[in-house]
This record gives C-alpha cells, sequence and structure tokens, in this order.
C-alpha cells in the first residue's frame, strides 16, 4: 500500500491536538508527519506516534520539498486563506477546519457518510473544507431521512458546548464556576445559557445560525430547502446536543424510521425514553459517532418528525470528520 505524507497545520492548538489523537486512533497510512504552528509555537515538542515531534513554523516555504499528500488545517480563517493556498501549490490537498472555504462554490465541503462523491472537487483549489461543527452531526442524521422520505423543511434548536469556542471559552466555563468574570463571551456561561454565538448580522440571526442553513444546503446539494436555526452555548464543555424538526416530503412509519436511522452510517440510536436511554453530552464526550434518540412523530403538521442529535463537537464535529475525509480521499485515490 501507498504511504502518505500527512501535515498537520495548528498542531498545538485545541482542535489540532485532537487532531494528533485521531490520527494515532485510526492510523493513516502515513509515511511521514510534519507538524506546524505559529511562530509563536514553533519549536515546541509533541509527542505523537510514539515519539517527539518538533513544530515546525508555518511560513510561506515551510512545504517546500516536503512532499506532502494531505495538509490538515485548524489554525483559523485568516491563517488559512493565505496558507491554504500556499499548501495546495506545493502540492498538498488542503483539508482545512475553518469557515474561509466553506461556502466557496468551488471547494466541497464534506462529511464522509453524507457526500463522500463531492470530495473530487477538491482539483479546482486543491482544498477540501470540513463544515461547522454543529452542521456535521446534523446532516449525519438527516441524509437517511433525505434518501428515505425527502426533506421538506428542517428547524434546528442547538445547545452548544464551550470547547466549540476554543481553549478561552472553555476557560470562562472553568473559571466562571469559581466566581471569575467572562474573558471571552459577553455574559457568565456557568449556570446560564447565551442564545449568541458568533456575531449577530443584520438579519437578527447570528452567524452561526446562517452558516447551519447555508452548509445545510450545501452538504445535502438542496439549494431551496427551508432550514432554520436557532443557537445558543450552554455550560457543557463537550458535545453539543440538537433538536431537529423535520417536515418530510412523504408520509413514514415511525418504526421504520427509527430502522432507517439504526442504519445509517455513524450513527447510533439510542431511544428508549422509558427507560432514561436518549443521547447526552457527558456520553458523547470523547467518541465518534452522532447519537440520536427521542424519535417522536410531530403532530403539528403533515409528515414532520423530532430528534435528538449529539455528538462530540472536537472529535467529529471537527477533528475526526476531517481525518474522515483524508481516509475516504486515500481511498478515492486508491480506486483512480
Amino acid at each position: 500500500m501507498r504511504q502518505y505524507n500527512v501535515a498537520v497545520v495548528g498542531a498545538t492548538g485545541m482542535v489540532g491536538r485532537k487532531f494528533l489523537q485521531v490520527l494515532e486512533e485510526r492510523a493513516l497510512p502515513a509515511a511521514n508527519y510534519y507538524l506546524f504552528a505559529s511562530k509563536r509555537s514553533a519549536g515546541t515538542t509533541l509527542p505523537f506516534m510514539g515519539k517527539e515531534y518538533t513544530v515546525r513554523e508555518l511560513t510561506e516555504t515551510c512545504f517546500n520539498g516536503l512532499h506532502i499528500d494531505i495538509a490538515l488545517f485548524s489554525a483559523g480563517g485568516g491563517t488559512s486563506e493565505q496558507f491554504s493556498p500556499v499548501a495546495a501549490r506545493a502540492g498538498a490537498v488542503v483539508i482545512d477546519n475553518s469557515s474561509a472555504w466553506r461556502m466557496d462554490p468551488e471547494v466541497p465541503l464534506v462529511v464522509p457518510e453524507v457526500n463522500p462523491g463531492h470530495i473530487p472537487q477538491y482539483k479546482n483549489k486543491g482544498i477540501i473544507a470540513n463544515p461547522n461543527c454543529s452542521t456535521i452531526q446534523a446532516v449525519v442524521a438527516l441524509k437517511p431521512l433525505h434518501e428515505a422520505y425527502g426533506l421538506k423543511r428542517v428547524v434546528y434548536s442547538t445547545y452548544q458546548a464551550v470547547s466549540g469556542a476554543g481553549l478561552r471559552g472553555y476557560l470562562d466555563l472553568e473559571e466562571g464556576l469559581k466566581g471569575s468574570p467572562p474573558q471571552k463571551f459577553p455574559h457568565p456561561i456557568a449556570g446560564n445559557c447565551l442564545p449568541h454565538i458568533d456575531v449577530f448580522l443584520d438579519n437578527g440571526y447570528t452567524k452561526e445560525e446562517i452558516k447551519m442553513v447555508n452548509e445545510t444546503r450545501k452538504i445535502l446539494s438542496l439549494p431551496e430547502l427551508r432550514v432554520t436555526a436557532t443557537t445558543v452555548r450552554v455550560p457543557v464543555y463537550y458535545g453539543h446536543s440538537e433538536s431537529i424538526n423535520v417536515e418530510l416530503e412523504r408520509p413514514f412509519d415511525i418504526d421504520e424510521l427509527r430502522e432507517v436511522l439504526r442504519r445509517a452510517p455513524g450513527i447510533v440510536v439510542q431511544d428508549d425514553p422509558k427507560n432514561s436511554v436518549y443521547p447526552m453530552a457527558i456520553t458523547a464526550a470523547d467518541t465518534d459517532p452522532v447519537y440520536v434518540g427521542r424519535i417522536r412523530r410531530d403532530f403539528s403538521v403533515e409528515n414532520g418528525i423530532n430528534l435528538w442529535c449529539v455528538a462530540d463537537n472536537i472529535r467529529k464535529g471537527a477533528a475526526t470528520n476531517a481525518v474522515q475525509i483524508a481516509e475516504e480521499l486515500i481511498r478515492q485515490w486508491g480506486e483512480a
């Protein structure tokens, strides 16, 4: 089997370190790994794959001569806008975790369980975009429903962990529980819920909410799908929880619909509410599946369904999804 050279950009950050954990667990056919970060973090050593790796500085020339096949980026939108094209020109396929490229019509936005057929579009710019964490888990649940019954309308209400706001968001909860004032969020998150993720737009929605709308349409190739969202930050460290209300195009039997979800890739159905079995952030933490439960008919509309959907936002919502894209890319190369 061919071996590949893999770079991790932003290796010292919260998601970058999770990239390293997931890469160790999933064991890509990699010949060499190269870790990159900003000048401030360059020279740091990180334990990885049983040895110590020295982090290299991310520069305009840092990829030259390394023959990198895949570059996993988690270094922020501005950094990605500058350096993803640099890596692509050096011959790498960039899998980017920021929002920089998600809505670029020439860049595929990929969740491997949902739209692996979009991956070859990377040839346009050498870049594949990793979707927003809250969108990833939602479309894993929506795809099998769309295939079986068709989607007519989707209403998202999300309850998102502080780690989705990075280390500073995590620390706001940790220190807030000790009584310290917030440094990241506009109000305390400890013992509170903030209906405010990212910045507010002129239409009254936040950027996070509009991301979910636009990304859902792009990933599912349903540009006219009716979607709306309300996103809320909650005092949970890891794991986004989502109430998803779906109006389907066609009638369904509720037991058959549960089976559709059980058979779908990437989903674990936990749906025995009488015995208090349903998805929870605390049990989803540091795991890769998308957990779905509280599956019940919405009697207020024709062909309506309610779902409760939970996943680890740093794993499936970021690092694992990106590594899965790399795995699928390698598989497709092997078949070419």
